[in-house]
């Protein structure tokens, strides 16, 4: 096969027209030849960092859209399902991906359970992680989010870093806000990334203490806009991700709509393909091909280097979307879950105090991390309820795992004026999580989740919607682009119920993320992520 095109030769930084060579699945030859062909070809898009099931999607679906965009390839930590089914989660993810061209490239999950402060449904501990670092189709170890672990030299931990060194593989950090001598020992036991940078100077200092940094702009968590002036100066050592990417945000774009922003603001394209395009499958050690004479067939066709419309993406040199049609085939495959709690009363979501102020988590619109506040209480025959009328809504966690009574907070800015919506996505042990403007609307839409063992739904005076996640109470076992469709429309519903949030259900499954100061709410109760110890409701 050989193919026409503007070719872009991004390491050596010229666009010059000529025709590619493929036979079997490799390039054999590019040349440099005149013709009328006006579309440029490139490097497929790699995401750096994304667990794919933030998608609500098993990684078959997931591909059949990510190709739409030019994306070839992911570094996917598969964090979530590992937190509900341990290694089988883990198995299941790399056996799905396989039915499919796309390279996924899976990490051996660091943090499961992410704390102690919370209940999962899987436990993997070093030997655990030593079984998956000795698997080839495993790349690296995942996000270390235990900072503290590292930082206090707990054995348990260092014995996983000490396995990730030991086969050779790229260690992933996620260290918010640390700074100082702390993100320097961090760095210097061998973690070489980190994903959570929320401000230039906190960037600026892990580039300079030798970081890859990664700029994430996923469906909550938005850092484009504070790390993208880094970018000119420090592209060599700089990847683009999204962490968590909803379905109705996938259908849109990928890694294709930064690169899009990021030349509109001026920096130079080859600077900003090298983030896209070659960094993470050279970090990362990735069999992705970078288009040169003898990779592997992976490249994309784009209509210009401004809007980078995706013609055709090609992966080992089969062509797997074209010209709006996605080429990768669904597949069947066995659900897997792990839910075991019953339906819950709605006394079990009163809280009964005579405390005149409570603490309350300020959610940060695209951020994951929080603020704390102090709020006068509202109290109804001695039960703290939502006050709507200063957008201070009760909130709930319910373990999933077994029967325990639900643990109770507060939240500020989510908006909702009637009804409640609920999600059994809960990072990262994937608990029910929900907020609420009364007791019995939150008791309603945490039974909707449990009655179908896995879903995210919202609750209006005269109308429930559900978009059931059968696979471990976090995927869908449908149609990507229908479930995308899908989550749009109950995403709609959220806002028309009040919310002024860009990404309801996102946010709503972090604020159980306790790995993120500064308070979060676990299945066990408040949770104040700066000092990590647990909070109470009231203020005495």
């Amino acid at each position: 096969m050989i193919l026409q095109g503007q070719i872009v030769d991004i390491l050596n930084r010229r666009i010059f027209k000529g025709e590619i060579t493929i036979k079997d699945e490799k390039i054999v030859a590019i040349e440099e030849k005149a013709h009328n062909v006006n579309q440029y070809i490139l490097p497929g898009f790699v995401d750096a960092h994304i667990h794919i099931e933030s998608s609500m999607l098993v990684p078959s679906e997931f591909a059949r859209i990510a190709v739409t965009h030019g994306t070839v390839a992911t570094v996917s930590d598969p964090h979530e399902i590992a937190n509900v089914l341990g290694v089988e989660g883990v198995e299941f993810m790399i056996e799905n991906g396989k039915q499919t061209p796309f390279k996924f490239n899976f990490g051996a999950p660091s943090c499961v359970p992410a704390t102690t402060f919370e209940s999962a449904g899987a436990v993997i501990d070093s030997d655990g992680i030593k079984q998956l670092m000795a698997n080839p189709e495993i790349k690296y170890l995942a996000e270390l989010m235990n900072y503290p672990g590292v930082l206090n030299d707990d054995p348990e931990v260092l014995k996983k870093i000490e396995w990730a060194k030991h086969f050779n593989k790229p260690i992933d950090g996620h260290a918010p806000g640390l700074r100082g001598e702390a993100i320097s020992k961090y760095i210097n036991a061998g973690i070489s990334t980190d994903h959570e940078c929320f401000t230039f100077e906190e960037g600026l200092e892990k580039l300079q203490k030798g970081m890859k940094v990664l700029i994430r702009e996923g469906s909550a968590a938005k850092n484009f806009d504070a790390l993208i002036d880094l970018l000119p100066e420090h592209f060599e050592n700089m990847m683009f991700c999204s962490d968590d990417k909803h379905p109705d945000d996938l259908i849109l774009g990928h890694i294709n709509t930064l690169c899009a922003r990021a030349v509109a603001k001026g920096i130079d394209v080859f600077k900003v393909l090298q983030v896209a395009c070659i960094n993470p499958v050279e970090h990362y050690d990735l069999d992705v091909g970078l288009l040169k004479v003898g990779d592997a067939a992976d490249f994309v066709i784009v209509n210009d280097l401004k809007d980078f419309k995706t013609l055709q993406t090609y992966i080992n040199g089969e062509l797997v979307y074209d010209k709006g049609e996605s080429k990768i085939q669904s597949t069947p495959f066995e659900v897997l879950n792990n839910f075991n709690t019953e339906k819950k009363q709605v006394e079990d979501f009163k809280f009964k105090t005579t405390s005149k102020q409570i603490r309350v988590i300020e959610a940060l619109e695209g951020q994951l991390v929080t603020n704390e506040i102090i709020a006068d209480s509202l109290l109804k025959d001695g039960n703290l309820i939502s006050n709507i009328e200063n957008d201070i809504l009760k909130m709930t966690v319910v373990n999933r795992y077994q029967n325990q009574s639900p643990a109770i907070g507060f939240i500020k800015n989510f908006g909702l004026k009637e009804g409640a919506i609920a999600s059994s996505v809960g990072h990262d042990s994937h608990n029910i999580i929900a907020v609420g403007v009364d007791d019995e609307a939150i008791c309603k839409a945490v039974n909707l989740v449990i009655e179908h063992k896995g879903g995210i739904c919202a609750i209006s005076n005269s109308e429930e919607k559900i978009v059931p996640l059968p696979v471990a109470g976090i995927m869908s076992d449908k149609d990507g682009v229908a479930i995308g469709k899908d989550y749009a429309a109950l995403d709609a519903m959220a806002k028309q119920l009040g919310s002024t949030l860009n990404a309801p259900y996102m946010t709503l499954s972090f604020m159980a993320l306790l790995v993120i100061p500064s308070l979060k709410l676990s299945d066990k109760g408040l949770f104040n992520g700066s000092t990590f110890t647990f909070t109470p409701v009231e203020v005495s």
